[in-house]
């Protein structure tokens, strides 16, 4: 009974091993069809550079006071580099694709589950980017200047509105998957001896990935809080672009009781 209990959870666990790693390649090659131009012609658009700068430049300012604040200035200039900016994460995945026996061996499963979502979330940021650039080509010359109420009809006709929660969904999961791992000593000696050898196999991109969302989250006093407050603003910003408010990227402010919460803490 003891060898059979022990060969099923051995079974239980390559069972799991098998499911990030299947995960993971299908992401990677939704990834790639998705920003292939023959594949995927709206990757030509001409509005397609100039929206991604528009939303960046939009979510700087939507989070100036985060990179105003010692204790989240890191961890706000992680999230819109590397998770919801106009950051260019094509070399990134590329190399994990090429390289998945090694990353197996080398990252455990929490950080491929992390790198998974990361992977999610670029895939449907990009695909959101090319239907509002393709809506914007229908509402605007290419010369034009983008401003947000032209963005809010483009945003209402690329739809999909349960997607789009879902992608503010998983910037806050990765937030807490990246917080949660900084509290385990263990992994981030794992991350340090994997640095060499990540730089071997072609993983470069990806180390430096995880390795900055470490350094942004560590220290933190409430990287909870934070992730939950950059959902509940995105989130927020998204209904009312939905609803076609006049002003959808108004500063969201807390309830009284989210405030006297947030104090507890």
């Amino acid at each position: 009974m003891a060898r059979r209990a022990k060969s099923q959870r051995g079974a239980e666990q390559r069972g799991g091993e098998r499911g990030v790693e299947s995960r993971l390649l299908h992401l990677l090659q939704a990834n790639r069809r998705w920003r292939d131009p023959e594949l995927e012609p709206r990757n030509l658009s001409p509005w397609l550079l100039p929206l991604q700068r528009w939303q960046a430049a939009r979510l700087t300012e939507s989070f100036a006071d985060f990179s105003a604040a010692p204790d989240t200035a890191a961890a706000t200039d992680f999230f819109l580099s590397d998770l919801y900016g106009d950051h260019d994460v094509s070399a990134r995945d590329r190399g994990v694709e090429k390289v998945m026996p090694m990353m197996r061996r080398l990252l455990p499963d929490e950080l491929l589950h992390t790198v998974a979502d990361a992977i999610e979330l670029a895939v449907l940021s990009h695909a959101f980017d090319l239907r509002v650039a393709q809506a914007l080509e229908t509402l605007l010359p290419t010369d034009a200047e983008l401003d947000a109420a032209t963005y809010g009809k483009a945003y209402r006709m690329a739809g999909l509105p349960r997607l789009r929660h879902r992608q503010i969904a998983l910037i806050a999961t990765i937030g807490m998957a990246l917080d949660a791992a900084v509290r385990k000593p263990w992994l981030a000696r794992v991350l340090r001896m994997s640095r060499l050898p990540a730089r071997a196999a072609g993983l470069l991109d990806l180390q430096s990935f995880l390795e900055r969302g470490f350094a942004a989250f560590a220290g933190m006093q409430d990287a909870q809080g934070f992730m939950q407050e950059i959902a509940r603003r995105e989130g927020e910003v998204s209904r009312r672009l939905f609803a076609a408010d006049p002003q959808p990227f108004r500063r969201v402010r807390k309830s009284r009781a989210a405030q006297a919460n947030s104090r507890s803490r």
